[in-house]
């Protein structure tokens, strides 16, 4: 009994040929599901070019009777912050979260700064720079806001956290923070 053996060549043609009859009928079902064409409106304008916003971003003006010089500037009722160069001009200007314990309006020297710690209400703040009997800036680790809890007495005035870094590189110990109604 003999047995006849198929060359290796013609298995190779075989499995080409399924291979090239698999790939078309792919392509027939694919172009059958194709979305009809969509013809160019002949009226078709170019999209126009963008143009400068015409809305200026608000500039928040440093409050009038609060100091001179390089310094902080914070304002109660504003809840705002600005850092104040040399030159006068505005380096930065941020909001804040302030605690229930405002500061006293005056003028103050950054007593002291603590690069990371646990805040009066029990969270994790970094870049803590004190001023005052009892106020400081500082940001929570997680870049959250301070929840409301009246139950807790702080002093702490909570910043964003790349606001926090500039409030920390810029308040060095001796610079003034002024505090404003």
């Amino acid at each position: 009994m003999s047995t006849r053996r198929i060359s290796s060549g013609v298995w190779l043609v075989v499995l080409l040929v399924a291979a090239l009859a698999a790939i078309s009928f792919l392509s027939v079902q694919a172009s059958r599901n194709k979305p009809a064409k969509i013809a160019a409106s002949a009226d078709s304008k170019p999209s126009p070019k963008p143009r400068p916003s015409t809305t200026k971003p608000k500039v928040y003006k440093v409050p009038d009777d609060s100091g001179t010089g390089r310094r902080v500037v914070y304002s109660l009722s504003l809840k705002r912050v600005w850092l104040i160069s040399e030159s006068e001009s505005t380096a930065r200007t941020f909001t804040v979260w302030p605690g229930n314990v405002p500061p006293a309006v005056g003028k103050y020297p950054v007593a002291f700064r603590r690069a990371e710690g646990t805040g009066s209400d029990g969270v994790r703040i970094e870049h803590a720079v004190y001023f005052g009997a009892k106020s400081a800036f500082s940001h929570a680790v997680d870049g959250a806001s301070p929840a409301p809890d009246s139950t807790v007495m702080t002093g702490a005035i909570r910043e964003s956290v790349a606001d926090g870094k500039a409030l920390w590189d810029f308040a060095t110990k001796g610079t003034f923070i002024h505090v404003v109604g």
